[in-house]
């Protein structure tokens, strides 16, 4: 089978699309036909070797940490899915990803693909909208009613987040750059702030800030001036600290996303309900995802790229 693997940590071009013998699966794992993946911040990380102490992989790694595709075979003791279901799920990220013809997965991270759209353009939901359910309701407990400002709206996590902040009732104000503040307004979004030409204020305190966008400590700081005494700040970027304030009773909350079938098999669900929106910028043949590494160590991406895997 074909497959994209690096064999040393560095830049794009470590990135090798080549044969590999297709894996077998085994006790509790399926194996997984490719439909598609995608391209996250994560994955670069741990080619340039920069997230080695979080994520130990070992090489040679096979990046594409979210899948969609077919089952195709089952390990020992698999029952909760069948040869030929149609599947979405989020990796162990140290064990290698789907970018290749056929993925491994334990079964348990698996949950039904959605229906109302392509199969390889569902590869775009699991980790982004896992951490956008998990940063709204299961960090900040976000419900009906309240206000919360999403900083980093216009990325792959702000748009789900701010679709599904909408959805639950809450009164969302979107800070997003020129390129993305039309997405984050067709989203679902009350208000919507050029941080690019301004500093993100807000007229009212908010209940809630969740920050998707890679501020310095100290921007970051200055928006929980933003956040109501009882409020919370959940941060997902790991590489500054998640800020809060005792004295106001403000707490900040650091995501760190995990796998989850149960929520994933919702979102699915909200899906095919036309209630969640997919939003895809580019799809791209397997065989040029380094080229996707090199944009987007170049700040060139723009929105989600799904990368579309055609087996032989």
């Amino acid at each position: 089978m074909k497959a994209v693997r690096f064999h040393e940590f560095g830049g794009a071009d470590v990135l090798r699309h080549e044969d590999v013998e297709p894996p077998t699966p085994g006790a509790g794992e399926v194996r997984v036909r490719v439909a598609g993946t995608s391209f996250n911040g994560v994955d670069d990380g741990i080619r340039g070797g920069y997230l080695q102490g979080p994520f130990p992989v070992t090489l040679p790694y096979t990046p594409g940490i979210d899948v969609a595709g077919t089952v195709d075979a089952l390990g020992d003791g698999v029952e909760n899915v069948a040869v030929g279901d149609a599947v979405i799920g989020f990796l162990p990220i140290v064990a290698g990803g789907a970018a290749a013809e056929y993925a491994l997965a334990p079964a348990e991270i698996l949950a039904p693909a959605p229906t109302s759209i392509p199969l390889a353009d569902a590869a775009a939901l699991p980790i982004v909208g896992l951490t956008a359910w998990q940063a709204l309701f299961d960090d900040a407990g976000l419900t009906a009613g309240q206000r919360v400002l999403i900083n980093g709206a216009g990325g792959a996590v702000g748009g789900y987040a701010v679709q599904l902040a909408k959805r639950a009732g809450a009164y969302v104000i979107a800070a997003a750059g020129p390129r993305s503040a039309e997405r984050a307004r067709s989203a679902g979004a009350d208000e919507v702030i050029d941080h690019t030409s301004a500093a993100v204020t807000t007229a009212e305190p908010v209940d809630v800030l969740l920050n998707l966008a890679r501020i310095s400590p100290e921007q970051l700081d200055a928006l929980v001036g933003l956040v109501a005494s009882g409020g919370v700040v959940v941060n997902t970027v790991p590489t500054i600290p998640t800020s809060g304030d005792e004295a106001r009773g403000v707490r900040g909350v650091g995501v760190f996303v995990r796998s989850d079938a149960e929520q994933l098999t919702q979102l699915a669900a909200l899906v095919d309900a036309g209630e969640l929106r997919v939003d895809i910028a580019e799809r791209v043949p397997l065989a040029e995802l380094g080229a996707v590494h090199a944009k987007a160590a170049a700040g060139e991406l723009s929105g989600k790229v799904v990368v579309v895997v055609e087996s032989r």
